[in-house]
């Protein structure tokens, strides 16, 4: 089925978009396609894309909490959830302190500039 668009990337609001593309892009592996100071984006050199941009004003979700939600939030596969977790955190990444699975499925961490982010086992 043909829809009315085709998917471009996603975009995160961020204070600072070439620290945070430096953080996804070496996280993902993915390589940087535009830097700039106000918007920041890199690909896996195909058809997935995250791009950054630079919002003054900009104030970091507070998760669980809803006086400032996630409001979006990336779910990324992983192998080996502990050699994962410690090279998340050697490139900037902080776990966050609340933990909601059960059966360690997951973990939530946050990227510099605060987003939520899951690495979620294989």
């Amino acid at each position: 089925m043909k829809g009315i668009a085709e998917y471009h990337s996603t975009v995160l609001d961020c204070a600072d978009p070439r620290e945070l593309g430096r953080f996804y892009a070496e996280l993902l592996g993915w390589d940087t396609v535009s830097n700039r100071d106000e918007w920041v984006s890199v690909s896996d050199g195909g058809s997935s894309k995250l791009a950054f941009q630079k919002v003054e004003d900009y104030r970091p979700p507070v998760w669980p909490r809803s006086e400032r939600p996630q409001q979006v939030h990336l779910d990324l596969l992983i192998d080996d959830m502990d050699q994962a977790e410690k090279a998340v955190l050697e490139i900037g990444a902080t776990k966050h302190e609340h933990q909601p699975s059960q059966d360690d499925e997951f973990r939530v961490f946050l990227d510099p500039a605060g987003h939520p982010f899951c690495l979620c086992r294989r």
